[in-house]
């Protein structure tokens, strides 16, 4: 069969379905002549080999073609022609079929061989990745909407796709483990945790060969591929579009329970790698306009210390951020983004820092991106470190608040000179953060993430374990303010287990109770262990997985961080989108330090407690919170509850489960003037 062919347009790029076919466009300033492909079948040859028309079919660099009565679900790919000079930054290959950069779905994932991809001249057509055309047009979305929950009011759940399923005990169905609707059967438990939102690793398209040990498997996610495409390892549906589908039903679910779906996105490189790195995409395609590329332009900048880094700032590199960005909220119903190595986005053309006019404020101003929850990684691998500058500088970009981990993990593990800096962290980090009258909870405050320590494993652990990854346990950071308490690792004896247990509990509440956005690791509620590996980025398998035993196991913690966040949610003084003062403020809601003495707080370098009043007027709330990361009790005294109420205890580490967290309505009454805190505990009183 052969199909009619005319001149297309040069937008939108990509390939989009309209009336009697399809519309392909593609830019490429230096190419000199391109190929449209055409295949019945993912691995095979292509039924059609389309040459454009350098006189007809391009306009400026902007490589355009329509295709008559072709559709939905076809599968294309692009062969591009030009100089390969990698000296001068171009690297044209011929033999490589190229995804299309705005390509929304990708197959051949499975047969895809990326040393092939590496070798210049050889044919890899039927071990190629290959795009397919897609029409988002017609889904429907029964109704649903973006959740628009406040900052103020938001609890995160940083979570894996692939690895909150995936083991057989999850109850999921066999076919679905690992899915996007294997995650839709286990909404019920994220809505019974109590959060507000899930920020998915990695699921754009990305290559799971990106390893260092070929027997291993790029787990994490952060070697993309495609940034518009979903993971399509990660659905059950494999039709072709069917991921786009799949992904889309898992939005829906999540938004019908009030839940918002954040992305953690990477615009800072791609699988492509360095020199010796595979072709797919941009290489082939203008590898000069996407790379950031060193003096010797055969060779590439590394600020993402993965090989490669994007030309963010590069307008049609920019263009294409902006564009993917646009796809996911209006398309996909996305609520947010997490950008890894967010300070890479505002490095210019020769990769010298440009935060105020990059990319990154260009989101900020985007009317598609209005109300979406922005949140930066604020610092890149190659030693530029911004954590305050996208607020302070910004209007809208939340941040990784990297301090509040190191100086909670810090006080919790009882180092000196700790205890002004949680004073900081709690009261959202205005040492930090220092734009006056800015939104407090655009501070994300998290003890551990998916790089890193487990919580489990941050009080069962003094130095990493990564060996299993392959590198000689060179990877993963060194410097993790973890402690053992007396033994690596496991242990059976029941004295360390507590306290491990208690130490958690601090983090815990800790992290709830300070004034910002709380963000939860996957699995640390039910204490999951990665048996010190600090860097499971390639660890596909039981060690990274979420252990669905641990909920029985540990239903003591799990009843614990429920209760807590339920806590948080029932007050108002928890929920303030405003900075707490620190002195009386009317009947606006305030903070007190005190020390073991009302009033008094040890700020001294070997204090190691502190304890503050939480008092919101107008709504009659009134907590007291005393924290001793002493390896001794500590008595405090507690000041005179509001008249007519008395104190009661919601929270005290120290005492064993199901009397360490009351609800409000079975809280324990307290008389006298003073509250014994014992060793590494943490207590909250509430008058009522």
């Amino acid at each position: 069969m052969n199909y009619k062919i005319s001149e297309g347009k040069t937008y939108p790029l990509g390939s989009r379905v309209e009336d009697g076919g399809v519309n392909f466009s593609l830019f490429s300033k230096h190419a000199e002549r391109v190929e449209l492909l055409l295949f019945d079948h993912p691995d095979s040859e292509p039924s059609h080999v389309i040459p454009l028309d350098p006189k007809l079919n391009k306009t400026y660099h902007y490589w355009h073609i329509f295709v008559h009565g072709i559709k939905d679900k076809q599968i294309y790919a692009y062969r591009v022609y030009g100089a390969f000079q990698p000296e001068k930054g171009h690297r044209f290959d011929g033999s490589k079929v190229l995804l299309d950069p705005y390509s929304k779905d990708v197959v051949n994932t499975e047969k895809f061989d990326r040393n092939l991809a590496k070798q210049y001249g050889v044919d890899n057509c039927c071990q190629a990745l290959k795009s397919v055309v897609v029409d988002t047009r017609h889904y429907d979305w029964e109704g649903t909407t973006h959740p628009r929950i406040p900052f103020a009011s938001t609890v995160i759940y940083e979570m894996h796709v692939g690895g909150f399923t995936r083991r057989e005990n999850s109850g999921v169905n066999p076919k679905k483990r690992g899915t996007f609707a294997g995650l839709v059967e286990k909404i019920p438990y994220l809505k019974d945790l109590g959060i507000t939102a899930v920020e998915l690793l990695p699921i754009h398209q990305f290559d799971v060969k990106d390893v260092v040990k070929p027997e291993l498997e790029n787990y994490w996610g952060y070697s993309t591929i495609s940034f518009f495409a979903p993971h399509r390892q990660y659905s059950h549906n494999q039709s072709l579009t069917g991921p786009v589908d799949e992904f889309r039903d898992m939005v829906k679910a999540f938004h019908k329970e009030g839940i918002e779906v954040i992305l953690d996105v990477v615009f800072n490189h791609t699988a492509e790698g360095d020199d010796t790195g595979p072709t797919f995409c941009f290489k082939g395609l203008d590898n000069s306009i996407y790379y950031l590329l060193e003096d010797n332009q055969a060779k590439y900048k590394n600020f993402s210390g993965c090989g490669n880094t994007f030309k963010a700032n590069q307008p049609v590199a920019r263009n294409l951020i902006i564009d993917s960005l646009r796809y996911w909220v209006s398309e996909m119903h996305i609520d947010g983004f997490r950008f890894d190595l967010a300070s890479i986005l505002g490095r210019d053309h020769l990769g010298e820092p440009m935060l105020i006019t990059s990319v990154l404020a260009e989101m900020e101003s985007d009317p598609i991106l209005a109300g979406t929850k922005l949140i930066a990684e604020a610092w890149d691998a190659a030693g530029l470190y911004q954590v305050g500058e996208f607020i302070n500088h910004g209007d809208w970009f939340a941040e990784w608040n990297g301090p509040f981990r190191d100086d909670v993990r810090r006080f919790v593990r009882g180092d000196e000179k700790t205890v002004k800096l949680l004073a900081a962290r709690i009261l959202s980090s205005s040492d930090i953060y220092t734009k006056p009258d800015r939104e407090p909870n655009r501070s994300i405050h998290f003890v551990t993430c998916h790089d890193g320590f487990t919580l489990a494993d941050l009080v069962s652990y003094s130095k990493k374990n990564n060996y299993a990854n392959g590198e000689d346990n060179r990877d993963g950071c060194s410097n993790n303010f973890s402690a053992n308490y007396g033994v690596e690792g496991y242990t059976n004896d029941g004295h360390i287990n507590r306290l491990r247990e208690r130490q958690m509990k601090n983090f815990w509440v800790i992290l709830l109770l300070a004034q910002g956005t709380p963000m939860i690791t996957m699995g640390d509620e039910v204490g999951r262990s990665q048996h010190g590996n600090n860097n499971a980025y390639c660890q596909n398998n039981e060690l990274s997985w979420f252990n669905w035993d641990d909920v029985e196991r540990n239903k003591g913690l799990l009843r614990f961080v429920k209760g807590l966040i339920k806590l948080i949610q029932s007050l108002d003084v928890f929920q303030q989108e405003r900075l707490l003062k620190t002195e009386e403020n009317g009947g606006n809601p305030y903070l007190i330090w005190h020390g073991t003495q009302l009033y008094k707080p040890d700020w001294s370098d070997y204090s190691h407690s502190i304890a503050f009043t939480l008092h919101h007027p107008q709504k009659g709330e009134f907590l007291h919170v005393m924290f001793n990361a002493y390896w001794e009790c500590l008595d405090f005294q507690i000041p005179q509850p509001p008249d007519g109420k008395k104190w009661f205890r919601i929270i005290d580490t120290s005492v064993p489960p199901n009397d360490d967290f009351y609800e409000l309505k079975d809280a324990i009454e307290i008389n006298g003037h003073t509250y014994l805190v014992h060793d590494r505990t943490s207590v909250v009183l509430i008058a009522k």
